[in-house]
């Protein structure tokens, strides 16, 4: 993708955040299901993970590599013609340069966002220090620059993934929202905040748009609109209903030999049309 075309997407992907409607973008794990989701009609799309790391064989949590991740990025960006944001986790290192590095590669494999995260996996100390997560988003933006590409930043906190709870939790959430955005990040992303109440203090709390995590405790996405959300995403969900549908198929196959799993597959001349190129 040339650097024109790529700047264009992303100011486009940018001018989504800008409203009026809600901008819900669902999470592709492989460039079949990228690809799916772009003929439905969303305006974006974002990589998952965690249904990324399925596919390679791994668990969740930054345990793929970055060379892995990337290349899924590459094979999905370079077949939509939609925007395509990157869940980059934490970044693959702990330092601001090891996030540069991240955010170059992630635009050189067509990108034009990225979600960072500031969880650390550590049950003793679950969050990277709050001073340092500033320069690791103030690392990312300055990579973007230099790559002339705008890229959009969705700085994720995870003081709610981790299972907080409480005014405390609530706080440290709002201070480093506001704080990454001061760094540069475009949008905040507080996943594992269900109720209406917290959300809507969330979003007048944070002066950023407020990217909220869709989980079946979620409110609707017009209800999320109503409370000010700019943005709300699914995660792995899409990704783990598909490996349900697996399951499921198995255990008809095996208790009966009966193929009612096949009734709602998406026909093979379909996707062969679908994925030519």
């Amino acid at each position: 993708m040339d650097n024109a075309t790529q700047t264009a997407r992303a100011e486009a992907f940018r001018r989504l955040h800008q409203g009026p409607d809600i901008l819900l973008i669902p999470n592709a794990w492989d460039v079949a299901s990228a690809v799916l989701l772009q003929e439905a009609g969303f305006p974006a799309v974002a990589t998952t993970s965690a249904g990324v790391a399925f596919v390679y064989g791994y668990p969740d949590g930054e345990v793929i590599s970055r060379g892995e991740m990337i290349e899924m990025v590459r094979r999905i960006a370079t077949r939509l013609r939609v925007p395509v944001t990157a869940d980059m986790e934490a970044g693959y290192g702990p330092k601001p340069e090891h996030v540069a590095e991240t955010v170059r590669q992630t635009i050189e494999a067509g990108a034009v966002g990225i979600n960072l995260e500031d969880g650390t996996h550590d049950a003793k100390s679950p969050l990277i220090d709050r001073s340092l997560a500033v320069e690791r988003i103030r690392a990312a933006r300055e990579a973007a620059g230099k790559a002339g590409v705008p890229l959009v930043i969705n700085a994720r906190t995870d003081g709610f993934w981790t299972g907080g709870t409480g005014s405390a939790v609530f706080d440290e959430a709002v201070a480093r929202g506001n704080a990454y955005r001061q760094a540069g990040a475009d949008s905040i992303f507080v996943p594992f905040v269900n109720d209406a109440e917290s959300i809507g203090r969330l979003v007048t709390s944070i002066a950023a748009p407020v990217n909220i995590l869709a989980t079946p405790k979620t409110p609707p996405v017009p209800e999320l609109q109503r409370l000010g959300v700019c943005r709300v995403t699914v995660g792995g969900s899409i990704a783990r209903a598909a490996y349900g549908i697996v399951r499921k198929a198995a255990a008809e196959l095996k208790a009966g030999g009966t193929y009612g799993y096949m009734a709602d597959a998406v026909p093979h001349p379909e996707l062969n049309k679908l994925l030519a190129r």
